[in-house]
């Protein structure tokens, strides 16, 4: 069985909290963190820049959230900051909002006894690259079994790079719960820096790299309790189910959730007595200062009649900016 932790990614249930920007331990060559994330302070909940708390609440709400995975730069190295997001959304929610975080650097027991009483449920570790298959004896087994003394469930989550048996040696000895493998991706901020390491993307693919997956699937996933995330799944699934919850929950009585869970509606420049003049309903429309939302397939038949003059039809995500994929012209 999966943790609880990736059982709500996968239904899109889980709200992304990025705390902080920097990472002073390193700067690994496969970090995907994109230039407008790195070395900020600034703290986003899924899209939305956090300006107060009341942000980060709106968020989860917007999303039905039934958890948040906190992530980084380094999470602990904002220690003050990640424990008063912890505590607000355990008050707000309560304690069945489950959490997890994301790490890369130990910590030591003051911190997990801090995050723990804070209310994180889960915490994720990465070590650092070079030290993978040699971190028995040392402070990253240690951290796994402190984190378990002071309440949290310990585990590991790594970029597929290689297969490597030492964190299975983890899972049987009972230190970490689990081991997540992300498939290795290439994104906009990592790139280069990846080409730079010898890595290209697989043919026909737009993130994953060529050769990462055959290994570790032959070495690694038959453990019960090692888990391969595509990239395809994080796409096809935790971030369209996101969407899906987002749209569902904000959507307008005339709005059109799409299977990719976009809102679909018509855009048209008439009055709102345009509209009642023809008997609109007031539940299919909305009207802005500019113009008319509407629902799209009124919109296109009215169009058609000749009873208005021009219009769109518009695709966009269910998030607080709005971001518009698609406009179709109605003429």
């Amino acid at each position: 069985m999966i943790s609880k932790g990736c059982e709500q990614c996968a239904m899109g249930g889980k709200m992304v909290l990025f705390v902080y920007g920097y990472c002073d331990q390193r700067d690994c060559f496969y970090c995907p963190l994109g230039e407008n994330r790195k070395n900020v302070t600034d703290v986003y909940a899924n899209e939305r820049k956090v300006e107060s708390d009341d942000d980060v609440v709106a968020e989860a709400k917007r999303m039905e959230a039934l958890g948040t995975s906190i992530t980084g730069g380094e999470p602990q190295e904002a220690l003050d900051k990640t424990c008063h997001y912890l505590e607000l959304l355990k008050d707000e929610f309560g304690e069945d909002h489950h959490t997890h975080l994301y790490t890369g650097i130990t910590g030591g027991r003051e911190n997990m006894r801090r995050l723990a009483e804070a209310g994180l449920d889960e915490i994720r570790f990465h070590p650092p690259y070079e030290l993978w298959g040699e971190m028995h004896g040392t402070e990253w087994e240690e951290i796994l079994y402190i984190a378990r003394e002071e309440g949290l469930t310990p585990a590991f989550e790594i970029p597929g790079i290689r297969a490597e048996q030492e964190f299975l040696d983890f899972l049987d000895e009972g230190a970490a719960e689990f081991c997540n493998v992300n498939e290795f991706e290439m994104s906009d901020g990592n790139y280069r820096r990846m080409q730079e390491e010898g890595y290209e993307l697989q043919e026909g693919h737009m993130s994953a790299v060529d050769g990462s997956k055959d290994a570790i699937l032959e070495e690694m996933a038959d453990h019960e309790r090692v888990y391969f995330c595509t990239s395809v799944f994080k796409d096809a699934a935790q971030h369209r189910n996101r969407l899906k919850r987002m749209a569902k929950n904000i959507r307008r009585p005339f709005d059109e959730v799409t299977d990719d869970g976009t809102l679909v509606y018509g855009k048209t420049w008439v009055t709102e007595a345009d509209l009642q003049a023809l008997g609109v309903p007031e539940e299919f429309y909305t009207v802005k200062s500019d113009h008319v939302e509407v629902a799209w397939w009124l919109l296109e038949e009215m169009i058609q009649d000749g009873d208005v003059p021009k219009g769109e039809i518009v695709e966009q995500y269910p998030t607080v900016n709005g971001t518009v994929v698609e406009r179709t012209p109605l003429a």
